[in-house]
């Protein structure tokens, strides 16, 4: 797959979880419970991963495979997972969903370029320059515009 059509898979990841932001917030004011509305999305997402993954025809690990993969990495992924996913749910509604998403974006861009200076999570070390510091400076001037009324 050629470079330009992974920038625009990603692209369309992130409109994918803007709209199920959108969606899964609704679900959560209805339900009172934006926890109860990320046990319905991770339950169904589940069901549509199973569905997916019997479509694909891929093999399934090995045993050996399974067995060599660290016990937290079964575990910590989701709890991040579902935290941050709930997270989203609660405050969509309260800050708007353009707010909510940049204010998450931000937060995964910061973190992300102190993990990748850090080499955190097994991945090559990117350190910290100036234009990555100009990309914080940008987006946090972004999102001062988008939450300016």
């Amino acid at each position: 797959m050629n470079q330009i059509s992974v920038i625009f898979l990603a692209f369309l990841g992130g409109v994918f979880l803007a709209i199920q932001g959108g969606y899964n917030a609704q679900l959560g004011v209805l339900l009172k419970n934006p926890l109860m509305a990320s046990l319905v999305a991770f339950f169904c997402s589940s069901v549509y991963a199973a569905i997916l993954l019997a479509a694909s025809f891929q093999p399934l690990p090995a045993m050996q495979q399974v067995k060599a993969v660290p016990t937290h990495l079964w575990f910590t992924g989701a709890l991040f997972s579902v935290v941050g996913v709930s997270l989203y749910y609660y405050t969509i509604p309260k800050l708007g969903i353009s707010s909510m998403i940049s204010l998450g974006l931000f937060g995964q861009l910061l973190f992300s370029v102190v993990a990748g200076h850090f080499g955190w999570f097994g991945l090559a070390a990117e350190p910290v320059d100036l234009k990555r510091l100009l990309g914080i400076a940008a987006m946090v001037a972004g999102i001062l515009l988008i939450k300016s009324k």
